[in-house]
């Protein structure tokens, strides 16, 4: 058994087509003694029996991520939780890195590297990683990580639930931003646009700033 313990909470809805692979990736973990959990929001394309034997648990609950990670917290029995979406992989080495950083920070994030055909998917991931560690406010895409005694809970708010994570814990401490690079797939930047999406996450983190309700901003993202 590890020292330390890590769980890893997948918030997963209808991820059929790529939750296999996403739970093969986490098997060295679970070899080393660490913990994968898959919080499914309600999944009606057999994504929970598709996980089955792949993590170590499945919760069931309200679809929505801030709702979903925090089912998965709820019976994690890790020292420090890892919230991972389900189209990432982590770095080489990412274990070990979790682990050095939660030494001397409460929280974290790793750089993100967004996978894709289009060659803004480049420049977006390098502003991404820039503007984090310029305002310590983390994204999901980030692969969000928090000592298990300090985690408050994701505000189950329809979308940004990151950011008002991010916001409550920077209230505490600074997050480790951590150079390894977490593989995110831009399948949702190349379907709905880049360009189309870039403006509209700015827009919609404008709004949030300026106190606009999630709930308004989730159905301008749902468009």
């Amino acid at each position: 058994m590890v020292a330390q313990r890590l769980s890893v909470i997948v918030p997963a809805l209808n991820e059929a087509a790529r939750i296999r692979g996403a739970l093969e990736a986490l098997a060295p973990l679970r070899r080393r003694g660490h913990e994968v959990i898959l919080a499914d929001g309600g999944s009606a394309d057999g994504t929970p029996q598709l996980a089955s034997g792949l993590c170590d648990r499945v919760v069931a609950s309200a679809p929505g991520r801030g709702v979903q990670m925090n089912a998965g917290a709820r019976v994690a029995s890790g020292e420090v939780l890892l919230f991972l979406h389900a189209d990432s992989f982590l770095p080489p080495g990412g274990e070990e890195a979790i682990f050095n950083a939660i030494k001397n920070h409460l929280w974290g994030r790793f750089d993100v590297e967004i996978e894709g055909r289009h060659r803004l998917l480049g420049v977006i991931a390098w502003a991404m990683n820039l503007r984090s560690r310029l305002t310590g406010i983390a994204t999901g895409d980030q692969a969000i990580f928090v000592r298990r005694e300090a985690f408050p809970g994701f505000p189950e708010i329809a979308l940004l639930e990151d950011v008002a994570f991010s916001k409550a814990m920077k209230r505490r401490g600074p997050p480790a931003c951590l150079r390894p690079r977490v593989r995110t797939s831009g399948r949702r930047w190349e379907a709905r646009g880049v360009l189309r999406t870039i403006f509209l996450m700015w827009r919609l983190r404008l709004m949030y700033f300026l106190g606009e309700r999630p709930e308004r901003l989730a159905r301008l993202y749902e468009k």
